[in-house]
């Protein structure tokens, strides 16, 4: 077979004819599970996928009608064979309105159970590339919709269409609302692994000890409150992605279990003691320093490495410079169609505001912001007084100031701040001289007189912001 299907559930009561079933589908290739009842079928379908199920209509304890007749209201997708000793017209059609595919009556000949199961096959198979195409086809708009275009944004759409249909382990690093969560996503639907599922957990939103839970499920009894089985988010993700977010924050324990998981996909469920393994590509994310946590013992070395196969570095708005109006004509534009409102732009002195600001909470701030001059413009052009004067949220970068060091004089700690200043309008202006003197409202040349005069490198394209050695 082209493509590996996954296994068919068959559920009989009689162990010859388990066995003999069983002996049949390895001779065709194909892989199997059997069950003798239909609360088995059950319990085996919340943890694994099947392309189809084949049930016997008599069944000790529920029937093979009442699993029929679940299966179609819970899994409606899922093709249902129905066999039996018993054959009648009247319950061939009841069997029929019940959901099933097709009905065939013991003694059968084995051709005719290999045609229905052919059958089943291609379709799953049809739906699957059905689906793929689709999530392609998405995936390509997932990418448009980072929207922007400085180099590095640029790079970053570039290389998410590089590594998407790889299943290359990739670490996101960013400060929050830069974007992680949208480069996952672009990542997956891109992936060939996009007609599965796409599983995202937040490990800074889930309680320490109900993590690992979360990850690799639990048995019956494993702790306190453990009424029942739990199949983890990694079973669930079988053949498709999972999404770590802030996984700065998970524990040094649980990273050790995760650090395993990653070698070969291998894992044991809380309170279990059987091995099991997924097949997954795993993106992790964090607005964490890595390094930092690393040196402070927070986080794993091995870990950071087994991660960091691919990075992706979205960069801060801050540092994005026009990209920024872009960034808010595009919410503009949803925003006054969702409020049914006529606006158009914004205006020369908006726009200057927009730039002058430092978005300590990046593109998730400059939409709050959009949205809240969407809200209280009545023009159709958004005006300053429709914005925010941003002395709050820019009290949250004060700190990046760097720190006075001992010994210094006053000139060196204000030549040491200027020369901050001007990296950061560089940086911001995306490396154009004539952009950053802009935004300090400076000449060019007085630009580059301060900068030279505070050993920042302004070369004559003007694309260095690195400091000399002082």
């Amino acid at each position: 077979m082209s493509e590996r299907l996954p296994p068919l559930l068959f559920v009989d009561d009689e162990p010859n004819m388990r066995r003999s079933f069983e002996a049949i589908m390895a001779e065709e290739g194909y892989d199997v599970l059997t069950v003798d009842s239909a609360e088995a079928a059950l319990e085996a379908l919340k943890g694994q996928e099947f392309f189809m199920v084949i049930t016997d209509a008599r069944l000790g304890g529920m029937s093979g009608y009442d699993l029929l007749r679940r299966l179609r209201a819970d899994h409606p997708q899922l093709p249902v064979l129905m066999i039996t000793a018993y054959a009648t017209p009247k319950l061939a059609v009841e069997a029929i309105k019940a959901g099933a595919i097709d009905y065939l009556a013991k003694p059968f000949a084995p051709e005719e159970l290999l045609h229905a199961i052919a059958r089943c096959a291609e379709r799953y198979r049809l739906l699957q590339e059905n689906a793929r195409l689709r999530a392609q086809a998405d995936g390509a708009n997932d990418v448009d919709q980072i929207i922007g275009e400085c180099p590095r944004i640029r790079e970053l759409r570039q290389l998410i269409r590089t590594v998407a249909p790889t299943d290359a382990t990739v670490l996101i690093l960013g400060e929050s609302g830069t974007g992680k969560e949208l480069i996952a996503g672009a990542l997956h639907r891109l992936s060939k692994r996009s007609h599965r599922r796409y599983i995202r957990i937040n490990c800074a939103a889930i309680p320490e000890n109900l993590l690992e839970s979360e990850l690799f499920g639990h048995e019956k009894g494993a702790f306190t409150g453990a009424i029942r089985q739990k199949v983890g988010r990694v079973e669930e993700a079988d053949g498709g992605t999972i999404f770590l977010d802030e996984i700065g924050d998970m524990s040094r324990p649980l990273q050790a279990k995760l650090l395993r998981f990653l070698e070969d996909g291998s894992f044991t469920r809380v309170g279990g003691n059987e091995e099991r393994r997924v097949n997954v590509r795993l993106i992790a994310a964090t607005n964490k320093d890595i390094v930092e946590a690393i040196r402070q013992d927070a986080f794993r070395e091995d870990l950071f490495h087994r991660l960091n196969v691919v990075q992706f570095r979205p960069p801060p708005l801050r540092e994005r410079g026009e990209d920024i109006i872009l960034l808010a004509e595009h919410f503009l534009r949803q925003f006054a169609t969702s409020m049914n409102k006529q606006l158009q732009g914004l205006t020369p002195e908006a726009r200057r505001r927009l730039l002058e600001h430092t978005w300590p909470g990046n593109v998730r701030e400059l939409r709050n912001v959009m949205e809240r001059a969407a809200i209280l413009e009545t023009g159709p052009l958004v005006q300053v007084s429709s914005l925010p004067d941003f002395n709050l949220e820019a009290r949250l970068r004060e700190r990046e100031a760097p720190p006075a060091v001992a010994g210094e004089s006053l000139e060196e700690r204000l030549q040491e701040y200027e020369r901050h200043l001007l990296r950061n309008a560089l940086e911001a202006a995306g490396g154009d001289l004539a952009g950053a003197a802009e935004r300090l409202r400076i000449t060019p040349a007085e630009f580059r007189k301060r900068a030279q005069k505070v050993g920042l490198e302004t070369p004559a394209n003007g694309l260095s912001g690195r400091s000399r050695s002082r």
